[in-house]
This record gives structure tokens, sequence and C-alpha cells, in this order.
């Protein structure tokens, strides 16, 4: 039994600490890829070709109640490398100049104080405790984690060896290599354009070459480059895809030459995004580490609906209400493939969120969280069927639409909440009998309303969740609990 036990022993000492990928992709719905999350293929997903993601999901775990930590990007972002709520982060909005609130007018609330700069450095982040941990770690493509104009703005500054096209921005300028990577029109939604050009991507400048292929070139790269360093790699590769503009990757157009042309465009940027992740995995088989790397895809909020796409707003995500920017379910619920060592297929239905990827990669990298640390994730592998998770945006985001306004919300089980910060409105759903959100249970199941607002309250008060203030008062939005 003695030599049993130090064998084992040894055994676990000698086991390299696995490589970590993880895939973020950017305003990726959750209907936008052929792997199926819903209980029933969907007319989306036979629309959308990604053979990458589903050789991927064969061997991994597909969680089919995945939510972004908010339905817009910074929150999300910033949420997986804090492992924080932005409720308690204070991170609530994206991020863009230094100092600068990006929230829309309301008319009748303005948003809290926030960190409008986002993260900065000092800062505990998860690429910086896996350095602390013997990992060399790279960041690939859209970071918009800091202002531009703030240290922040490069994630250099956040914990990552290196960066290759990361700034505060959270789009780019075009994503043609014939266009540098640069806004070719004279004005966007803010005067300085420059503002969106991709940035240390100067070799493909005037080449034929799309965004997503210029930046998996790169990742693969820098896999070669770890690999000959030694250490075990952590790689959070984030390519612009699928944010707008929507721009079609000629390579793949003709496939989906009958449908509206915007569409076509926004599912050849899929189809590219797909191809990077697959440039990624067969990188990894190439130099024979698949076997001790670990891969997470997903994506940092729903699928965009309200604008820029074709045919009528709000129904891109469908069977599930609105998209980006919305409480419901289009805006935060996401895709989430987790291939972990032991390549297992399997359907996990527990409701996750971003920051669960924190803790989760902590574990799988047998690093440790400081003690003063706090954070909201839970380790994916401890996760219980009555936890309650929410979602805080006191701000209004830029295009109208369904529950496109400022809110808090919190689910526990198949319930959900949602407070609508004007007029202080609750609506309840069933999603488990009512994922598409039609049928606002407020007034049916006045016990179950009790006890989520009871939850909501004490979920935002332990994260110290900011509301929004009314402009009238000056007053903060009281929670209808109170």
């Amino acid at each position: 039994m003695l030599i049993q036990l130090i064998i084992v022993s040894a055994s676990l000492a000698q086991t390299p600490q696995p490589n970590i990928v993880i895939f973020l992709v950017d305003d990726l719905g959750w209907q936008d890829t052929s792997v199926p999350f819903h209980s029933e293929t969907t007319p989306f997903n036979e629309r959308y070709n990604t053979p990458n993601l589903e050789k991927l999901a064969a061997s991994a775990t597909k969680y089919t109640n995945a939510y972004s930590a908010g339905p817009v990007c910074t929150p999300s972002r910033t949420s997986l490398l804090t492992g924080q709520s932005p409720a308690r982060s204070h991170i609530t909005y994206w991020t863009l100049y230094k100092d600068t609130d990006t929230s829309k007018n309301h008319p009748t609330l303005s948003p809290p104080k926030w960190d409008l700069d986002a993260l900065q450095p000092g800062e505990i982040t998860l690429p910086s405790l896996l350095q602390d941990a013997g990992y060399h770690t790279m960041h690939v493509g859209k970071a918009h984690l800091g202002a531009v104009d703030s240290l922040g703005g490069d994630p250099t500054n956040l914990g990552f060896d290196v960066n290759v096209a990361g700034h505060g921005a959270g789009g780019p300028g075009s994503f043609y290599g014939t266009h540098r990577f640069m806004a070719t029109r004279e004005k966007m939604d803010f005067d300085n354009h420059q503002i969106w050009d991709v940035p240390g991507l100067e070799k493909y400048h005037d080449q034929d070459i799309f965004l997503s292929e210029a930046l998996a070139i790169e990742a693969c790269n820098e896999i070669d480059k770890a690999v000959k360093i030694g250490k075990p790699f952590f790689l959070h590769f984030a390519p612009y895809a699928v944010h707008a503009p929507l721009m079609p990757n000629p390579k793949y157009i003709e496939k989906y030459k009958d449908i509206d042309a915007r569409e076509a465009a926004y599912a050849t940027m899929i189809e590219s995004a797909d191809a990077a992740l697959g440039s990624v995995l067969n990188k990894l088989d190439e130099l024979g580490i698949e076997e001790n790397t670990i891969v997470i895809f997903t994506s940092d909020n729903g699928g965009l609906s309200a604008h820029a796409r074709g045919g009528e707003p709000h129904t891109h995500n469908a069977p599930l209400r609105s998209g980006k920017g919305s409480a419901y379910e289009g805006g935060i619920r996401v895709p989430l493939v987790v291939q972990d060592l032991g390549k297992k297929s399997s359907v996990n239905t527990s409701n996750v969120i971003t920051h669960d990827l924190f803790p989760t990669i902590m574990k799988y990298a047998g690093a440790s969280i400081p003690a003063d640390h706090v954070i909201d994730g839970v380790s994916l592998d401890s996760i219980h069927e009555q936890r309650v998770i929410g979602w805080h945006q006191p701000h209004q985001w830029g295009a109208p639409g369904p529950g496109i306004e400022p809110f808090t919300a919190v689910r526990q089980g198949k319930w959900k909440l949602i407070f609508f910060h004007d007029g202080a409105r609750y609506e309840l759903y069933n999603l488990e009998k009512d994922i598409g959100e039609t049928n606002n249970l407020v007034m049916e199941k006045p016990l179950i309303l009790k006890k989520l607002e009871r939850l909501l309250k004490e979920w935002a008060k332990v994260r110290n969740a900011q509301p929004s203030i009314l402009k009238e008062t000056r007053n903060p939005v009281l929670w209808k609990a109170e």
C-alpha cells in the first residue's frame, strides 16, 4: 500500500499544468452556431456553419443555460478576468475614452457613478494570478477591458505577457486587410473614427485577408512561441467577430447568396470565427499538446438584433426574446462549450455565468485565489441547482428595443425576475415553460414573486449594486421590495 501511495503521489507531482485556451467570440448569440443549445435544432442552427465548434463539442461539455455577466461587452469581459459580477466591480457598462460616460440618454433616469475606465493596473486579474502560478499569458484580438487612453487599455498592464491587436475600443474599423483594418467612413458613432483602427497588425495591411484569419495566424504563432518557452500557457483569444461593422468574408459568401445581404455577411463572419477556432485546434494537434490543453468557447453577450441586421429587428435570437443590450434572454444567454482533459461529451443544464470561468480556470491551473479577493463566480464542478445568478445594468444602451433599458435581474432554477428601473416594474418568467419570455407571471405567482423580490434585493445588497438615479429628484431608484 505504501509503495502504491508513493507511486500515485509521484505521478501527481509530475502531472504538468494544463494549457488553457479561451475562445471568446464577440456578440455571438445563443443560436448563432450549427451546434444546437436549445432542446431542438432551430432554423438558425441550420443556417450557420461552425464545423470546428461541432468537433470541439463532440468531446466536451455543452452548457445549455449559460449566461454572459451582462448584455454588453466590457462588463462581461472584465467579469471573466476578475471573477466578479459587474454589480460588484461597478464596471456596469462599456468603456471607451478615459473618464467618459458612454451611457445613452434616458428620458427619466441617469446612471449612477460607475467605473468609467474599467480594469486598471494593480487590480487582481486572472492572467496576473496565472502568471504567479507559472503560466505564460497571451491575449490576441479584442480586449476592451480598459479605456483607450488609460493604462488598462493595454492588456500587458493587466497580467498578459503578450498582447496582439488588443486595445480599449470594442470594435474594428474594418475586417479587411485591404482597408488596413481601419474605418473607411468619415464618421462612425464618434467623431474620432480612428479610435476603431485595430493596432499591431501592420504586416497584414493591404493584404487580401479577413481579420479573423490574421488573428488566427497570430494566435498560432504565439502558441508556437509559448511551447518553446517551456511554460504552460493561457491564451485569451477574442476575435473581433462578429461585432459590427457587418462585413462579408468573400471566402464564404457564395453559400449564403439566397438570404438577405446583411444576414449573409453575418453568416460569413460566424464561419470565419469558427475557422479561426479550427486553426487553433489544429495547431494544438500539430504540436502534440491537445491532450494537455483545456479549451473553452463562449461569447461576451447575446447576439446583435436591434440594428445593423437584416430582416425584422429583435428576432435574430429566436426562440429567445430580443438581443444584445437587453435584459431578456436574447441579450444574455450565450453558447458555452468546455473541453477539459477528460474530453468526454456531455450536456449540462445548470445555470452558469461568465464569472464562473474565473474559479474554474484557477482550479484547472492548480492556482490559488487570494483570500482578500472576493469573487462571485463558482467553479463549474461545484454548481448547485438553487444558486442565484444575477445581472445589473443601470444604463441605457444605444439601440431601442424590448428589454433594452436600465435593469437588474436574477434567476434561480427555472424562475427569472427582471426589475426595470424606469417605473420600478417587475416581470417574472418561468423559463422552463416560456423561454421566449412572453407570459409575465407577476400577477399569477405572488408567492414566487415575493421570494424572487427578496432574492434580488439580497443579491444587489451583497454586491453594493448601484441603481439608476431619478432625474427629477436626483435620488436612487428604490428596490421595490423596500
